[in-house]
């Protein structure tokens, strides 16, 4: 279903995003390829190329949202359309709020939230212009349960849950989809950030999902057409008992809360 659909993935660098592009260019999509690093995006591009498949990639900093809207239209200059969007880029440090530096404060907003909307803005107009697109955001569970030392973390990827609601019912009437991605903690360099003691992964190894599990989600969200993905089905099912039980459910898993 992805034959000659132009997929650009933020992030693609590494992790859930250097997994779902491939899973999307083994579908037949043209991949678009963003992130910083023009070695990582050149190797994920002879990976792609080397199965027969389609890339591109462009270095980005999402931070940079005059860099994103000069590269947006760089990309629909050349394709003439985007088709899909798919927001992977994002990072995060966990620090107590007291101790957290205002400038990993306003970093982690700048990627995670603004660099995201950023992006969503830059395709809009093109996929309201062809009546049809599909944007996939990918937040956190940590959106809707946030934990000790990743209070501003949440803020960010609670903030990416809210957008993407809003969004959607905005852009319904155009044609156009969006999916939230809310995965538990993955098996990434994201960590080498955000915990670079290793305590935190050391003790939620177990549980730590697999970027390439998470990409195969994404992409079958996006088949279905599904509004909302939580992963684990577990950690989803304890948002949902969090927001109708928020005492009980920090009162029964604090320990569990308290592991970074």
């Amino acid at each position: 279903m992805f034959k000659d659909r132009v997929a650009v993935i933020t992030g693609a660098s590494s992790g859930v995003g250097w997994e779902t592009a491939l899973l999307f260019a083994e579908e037949g999509a043209r991949t678009i390829l963003l992130a910083r690093s023009r070695e990582k995006l050149a190797a994920l591009k002879a990976e792609i190329e080397k199965r027969n498949r389609q890339a591109d990639y462009y270095v980005l900093d999402v931070s940079n949202t005059d860099q994103i809207a000069d590269t947006f239209e760089r990309i629909i200059t050349r394709f003439g359309k985007i088709d899909l969007l798919i927001n992977c880029a994002g990072f995060g440090k966990f620090e107590y709020a007291a101790s957290t530096k205002i400038g990993d404060i306003k970093g982690m907003f700048d990627v995670n939230v603004v660099g995201l909307i950023a992006c969503v803005q830059a395709v809009l107009p093109q996929m309201i212009s062809q009546k049809g697109g599909h944007i996939v955001n990918v937040a956190s569970i940590a959106g809707k349960i946030s934990t000790p030392k990743s209070a501003v973390y949440s803020a960010t990827k609670h903030a990416v849950i809210g957008f993407s609601n809003g969004l959607r019912l905005e852009t319904k009437k155009h044609g156009i989809f969006v999916t939230v991605i809310n995965p538990g903690p993955i098996r990434t360099p994201f960590f080498q950030i955000a915990d670079p003691d290793g305590n935190y992964s050391a003790n939620v190894a177990r549980f730590m999902l697999d970027s390439s599990f998470v990409a195969r989600c994404i992409i079958k969200a996006v088949k279905k057409k599904k509004r909302e993905v939580n992963l684990p089905w577990y950690m989803g099912t304890g948002a949902r008992l969090y927001q109708l039980w928020p005492r009980a459910v920090e009162k029964l898993t604090e320990h569990w809360m308290n592991l970074k």
